[in-house]
């Protein structure tokens, strides 16, 4: 499956209408970024059923400033529409495949769950 490039107008669509989704915010001038990019894209093919998306931070400065991208590359998993993975940094292949691994394994339901309870403990 081809990289989904990511902008304001796409984002929200993309998060709400699908339920895994991995997306790597970068830069074109990044050393770290360019080197994570064939990781990414080769992830990308060996998961098809997952999306991967990039966000271009020089183009997409406001969608950038929403997630308090700091650091690139930052790589962040949603699922479910809940962000349960980010952090800046490049990673090598085994280990983007042992995070992909445990981010499947986590059980949504219980998540879901512990979301709900956080917010009426709030209210």
């Amino acid at each position: 499956m081809a990289v989904l490039e990511l902008t304001q107008d796409n984002f929200e669509s993309t998060v709400l209408n699908n339920d895994f989704i991995l997306i790597d915010f970068w830069a074109p001038w990044c050393g770290p970024c360019r080197s994570f990019a064939p990781i990414f894209a080769a992830a990308s093919e060996k998961y098809p059923d997952l999306v991967f998306a990039k966000v271009n931070t020089e183009e997409e400065q406001a969608l950038a400033a929403s997630f308090q991208i700091r650091s690139i590359p930052t790589l962040m998993i949603f699922r479910e529409k809940v962000i349960i993975f980010s952090q800046p940094g490049s990673l090598p292949a085994s280990a983007l495949d042992e995070l992909i691994g445990k981010a499947r394994e986590l059980d949504m339901a219980q998540v879901h769950k512990e979301i709900a309870e956080e917010q009426a403990n709030k209210a």
